[in-house]
């Protein structure tokens, strides 16, 4: 029962993380500000570039995870899961130490870790 909670929710985590590394190659502005680093991106190459880093980053995660998943190797998708929740949190850090909002790093960045982290939970049960 938790394996298959654990299944599904890995699933939508998968599908959610490819999508939002999609936003940032899409749309990056607005997916920029939604980071919560404060200050608005210029049209330097270099804030594109960082741009492009993350949203690879995302996409390739998430694509793990989906390949684990349709693979039905749900221990090493939960440990895959406990090692990527790293992301968020340094994410979340990044943000604070930036000075952005703290709703955004703690409600956005660290829950996402939280959620990775039960995911990964389940699935090892």
């Amino acid at each position: 029962m938790l394996s298959d909670l654990g299944t599904a929710l890995a699933g939508l985590l998968s599908l959610a993380i490819v999508l939002m590394g999609s936003r940032y190659l899409l749309d990056p502005n607005p997916a920029a500000a939604g980071f919560g680093i404060p200050g608005a991106l210029d049209d330097a190459s270099h804030s594109a570039a960082w741009l492009a880093v993350k949203a690879v980053r995302d996409i390739a995660i998430g694509i793990a995870i989906g390949a684990l998943l349709i693979d039905g190797a749900h221990r090493q998708l939960a440990y895959l899961l406990a090692a990527a929740s790293l992301i968020p949190i340094a994410d979340g850090t990044i943000v604070l130490r930036a000075g952005g909002p703290k709703a955004i790093a703690y409600g956005v960045h660290w829950t996402s870790a939280a959620l990775m982290l039960t995911v990964a939970a389940l699935l090892a049960a």
